[in-house]
């Protein structure tokens, strides 16, 4: 019964950063300052949420990876400004897409970062996932679905990627102290960037702090705690593919309420690149040769 529960809240996390693109396009903020106050909201919001439940932030465990917590805080304020960017500059199914190139990046890059041996059976998923992002830009029909925001939608997912292998390098800090400091760094990253761009930090109206606050109490805030719940109880390959679920909502939620169309070619590119990520982790991570 746990663990029916703990999926079911990992998925309905997943479905929730989902929901982000659809409404973004009704807040009036930019999308830097967007993303300033969901980073705040959303440290804020996990940090009483382990006061509530009797836990204290373990700082020395965040004083020894200070370096990769800092680094990857700052790779999330980017990726949210770069997408939130992107969300604004084309449709939120091409935007979400081309975010999620980061886990065919990540698999591509490792070699030269980790210097860890690709797996070669994984190669046509790479091939099949560029050649899928060429298809949604629209390129092969003729034209381009927003190049700026395709441009954006690409420097947030080597952001993310970045925050993936900084990752990799943090050891004995749990979850929740790791995305309490990220969050916190990633908000005051953004924040010199959104009051040299505007003067000043802008103060949202109504509707865009009702969207803000549910950006970083429901969408950061609970989701975040949701979603590390989930990942410290399934498997990692569960965790690995049910994460693919946000683009095909992004996907779903732009063609059914922003009555955003692909085309036929970007709907054969979307199902191409979901396809080749899904597929790129069922593939079983071959056995370490045994030493004598």
């Amino acid at each position: 019964m746990t663990l029916i529960k703990e999926r079911s809240g990992f998925i309905l996390a997943v479905a929730l950063y989902g929901t982000i693109g659809l409404l973004l396009r009704y807040s009036a903020l930019p999308s830097e300052a967007t993303a300033f106050y969901r980073g705040a909201i959303g440290a804020a919001f996990i940090f009483l949420y382990r006061l509530a439940r009797g836990e204290r932030p373990d700082f020395g465990s965040m004083r020894k990876n200070a370096f990769w917590l800092i680094v990857s805080g700052v790779g999330l304020g980017l990726n949210w400004v770069f997408l939130f960017a992107a969300y604004m500059n084309t449709t939120v199914a091409v935007a979400s897409l081309c975010n999620y190139m980061a886990p065919v990046f990540v698999l591509a890059l490792t070699p030269l970062v980790l210097r860890e041996k690709i797996d070669i059976r994984k190669i046509p998923c790479i091939i099949a996932a560029f050649f899928g992002i060429v298809m949604v830009s629209g390129v092969l029909s003729g034209g381009i679905n927003g190049g700026a925001g395709i441009a954006f939608g690409l420097a947030a997912a080597c952001c993310f990627t970045g925050i993936v292998f900084c990752n990799r390098k943090l050891k004995g800090i749990s979850a929740f102290d790791r995305a309490l400091v990220q969050l916190a760094i990633s908000s005051l990253t953004v924040l010199p960037y959104v009051i040299v761009k505007n003067g000043t930090l802008p103060l949202p109206d109504l509707r865009s702090g009702a969207i803000v606050l549910t950006l970083g109490i429901v969408h950061t805030g609970i989701a975040y705690c949701l979603y590390f719940n989930g990942m410290a109880a399934l498997p990692v390959q569960s965790v690995a593919i049910l994460g693919y679920l946000e683009p095909v909502v992004s996907v779903i939620c732009s063609a059914i309420f922003l009555h955003e169309t692909l085309g036929w070619t970007g709907w054969l590119g979307a199902v191409t690149v979901l396809a080749a990520a899904v597929i790129s982790e069922l593939i079983p991570e071959k056995e370490k040769a045994k030493t004598e």
